[in-house]
C-alpha cells in the first residue's frame, strides 16, 4: 500500500514573530477578552504579512494572525469571495 504525504508548509517564518518571542497568551484571548495588546505587537511585527496570508489559507479560526482577529479575517474573506 502507498500512501502520498502531504508536504509541511514552510513555517520558518514563525521563528522571526514577534508572537514567537512574547508568548500566545495575548493571541489566543479568553473569549470576550480585549485583543488589543496582540494587535499592537502585530503592528510592529516584521512578517505580519506572512503571518495573515497563512492564518488565511489554513483557515484559522481561532486567537489574532496577521494583525486580525477571528472576526476580522471572517469578514476578509467573506469580502475578498
Amino acid at each position: 500500500m502507498h500512501i502520498d504525504t502531504i508536504p509541511a508548509p514552510d513555517l520558518a517564518w514563525q521563528q522571526e514573530a514577534l508572537c514567537a518571542q512574547t508568548g500566545g497568551d495575548f493571541f489566543f484571548p479568553e473569549p470576550g477578552s480585549s485583543v488589543r495588546e496582540a494587535k499592537r505587537i502585530c503592528g510592529l511585527c516584521p512578517i505580519r504579512s506572512a503571518c495573515l496570508e497563512y492564518a488565511l489559507e489554513h483557515d484559522e479560526r481561532f486567537g489574532v494572525w496577521g494583525g486580525l482577529s477571528e472576526k476580522e479575517r471572517l469578514a476578509l474573506r467573506r469580502t475578498c469571495s
